[in-house]
């Protein structure tokens, strides 16, 4: 039976006013009706009722769906196609906050954010006035010029960093930025190997795909030279694994026999580690990159003190140690501004984007003044890197997660997601496991969970086209797709997360009783 997920009363999450979020959950019939229904016996048919929201979206007036997707498929290049989400494409025409409009009308909770990257909000009030004013003073110079915008962010930035991170150079995408974290890491050290996780995604350029570990982003050329991927530390897909191995407020199903304090799974993989050094690269490397949880490959955490013995034996080697903040930085994992906090480590080098300008497009390589020296050896230039415009929105978006509390909103309202998700875990077999941390979360589907083998395709399929034509938005990640993704704007509410948990509840519901 459908069981929609109960919640208590409580207060909003970003306001502190008094809500209340009943047991129960509101249902429109086919008819139109509206009615209140238990929550253990709701009709198949029954849509649960979307959150209210205040702001009225533009009417569309613009082309055509038809002659969109015509020119979509005959004049855009095919890889745009490729990755279209969705057999039936959903047409955003605008967006407010978590929500965005279809150009039909039609309202949707957006719980995948531009793939992880609009973090305070889609059209943020705040960000947008930010914008329009530097729009009307200076939109374009570069760094061959002193201009305000670019030194006022960057102060602002270095500011929520520890020492000795304090130098920044900034880029518009990771991808970018993580070629030059690899071109930095190789003139300071003077060695060339960089070693990667096994299903890591760090960018699509000729050099960052060498990072990526994921057969679906490579091409048959010479790409990446130097690098080498290390297993992957999956305590729930992995080799080994246990209860109590993750950082997340949800743990795997896995049996763990470990005494109390100790990890027999990081240790394991460390000497996965080790046997990489060993076998596949110089005594001497240049670095070692890892995102603090892989997003891509759908939210994959570490045993708790994996990084902090990874940088050690890397450093002992001569490497310095990347951090990838591109979907895990900016408050978004709730506990701490940035995600290597929560290992507690500090690497040589942050590289970020995504959040980091709300969308539009920016990015950023801190490192310490030593590395930074070395960059300065020849001369690289970059038209648009630390453009006024987008140095005046990345500034109002810090300013933005701290005045609306963003990162404690993270916290509250995805510990919420994924305690409630761990019940639809324990009630359904083809859900195997639930992690992350704040609203950095991935939920992996299984053909059961004896076997962990992934849930095929077409299945997972199925259920993404249900959530979406009920409403809302996810992802989809992991190496066989069969990872759900959630990592919403971090201006979602309690009220939000129970809406979504009720649908996801009904697409798995309306799954099994197909198959």
């Amino acid at each position: 039976m459908l069981k929609v997920v109960s919640s208590l009363s409580g207060r909003c999450a970003l306001t502190g006013q008094s809500c209340s979020r009943s047991g129960s959950v509101k249902f429109h019939l086919a008819s139109g009706a509206l009615c209140q229904k238990s929550p253990l016996k709701p009709p198949p048919t029954d849509v649960p009722d979307m959150p209210p929201c205040n702001f009225k979206p533009e009417e569309y007036t613009g082309m055509s769906k038809e002659r969109m997707m015509e020119i979509r498929r005959q004049t855009c290049n095919p890889m745009i196609m490729k990755v279209t989400y969705y057999k039936k494409p959903v047409f955003i025409h605008q967006g407010h906050m978590q929500w965005v409009w279809d150009v039909d009308g039609k309202r949707y909770l957006d719980l995948f954010a531009g793939v992880a990257t609009v973090s305070v909000g889609h059209c943020h009030p705040k960000v947008t006035a930010a914008a329009e004013q530097q729009l009307k003073r200076l939109w374009h110079t570069t760094n061959i010029y002193v201009y305000p915008p670019l030194h006022e962010y960057c102060e602002k930035l270095a500011s929520y960093l520890p020492d000795p991170l304090k130098v920044i150079y900034l880029t518009n995408s990771g991808s970018e930025a993580n070629d030059l974290a690899m071109l930095m890491a190789r003139l300071h050290t003077g060695n060339f190997d960089i070693i990667t996780f096994r299903g890591s995604y760090h960018g699509g350029s000729p050099q960052t795909m060498g990072l990526t570990s994921n057969a679906a982003y490579k091409y048959p050329i010479a790409n990446g030279l130097g690098c080498t991927n290390t297993m992957c530390p999956d305590v729930f897909r992995g080799p080994w694994g246990g209860s109590h191995c993750r950082d997340s407020p949800v743990q795997t199903i896995r049996d763990c026999g470990c005494a109390q304090g100790h990890c027999m799974a990081n240790d394991q993989y460390i000497g996965q580690l080790k046997e990489t050094f060993a076998t596949s690269v110089p005594s001497q490397i240049a670095a070692f990159f890892a995102e603090p949880i892989q997003g891509v490959g759908g939210a994959v955490q570490y045993p708790k003190t994996y990084l902090k013995e990874a940088y050690k034996l890397v450093r002992e080697r001569g490497g310095v140690c990347i951090a990838d903040e591109v979907q895990t930085g900016f408050g978004r994992t709730g506990n701490h501004f940035w995600g290597f906090q929560g290992h507690d480590v500090v690497p040589d080098m942050v590289t970020m984007a995504k959040g980091i300008g709300n969308g539009f497009p920016m990015g950023a390589v801190v490192t310490t003044p030593e590395i930074a020296a070395s960059f300065a050896k020849g001369v690289h230039f970059n038209t648009f890197g630390g453009n006024p415009v987008a140095c005046a929105i990345a500034s109002s978006v810090l300013d933005t997660i701290k005045e609306d509390g963003m990162q404690q909103n993270s916290l509250n309202v995805g510990t919420y997601l994924m305690t409630e998700l761990a019940k639809l875990r324990d009630k359904y077999e083809i859900i195997g496991d639930v992690r992350g941390k704040g609203l950095q979360i991935g939920v992996e589907m299984v053909k059961d969970k004896a076997s962990r083998d992934p849930l095929p395709s077409e299945a997972m399929s199925q259920i993404f086209e249900d959530v979406k034509d009920m409403g809302i938005l996810i992802g989809k990640g992991g190496l066989y797709g069969q990872t759900f993704r959630i990592k919403p704007p971090m201006c979602i509410t309690m009220e939000d997360a129970d809406f979504f948990l009720a649908i996801f509840n009904k697409s798995i519901h309306n799954y099994m009783e197909r198959r």
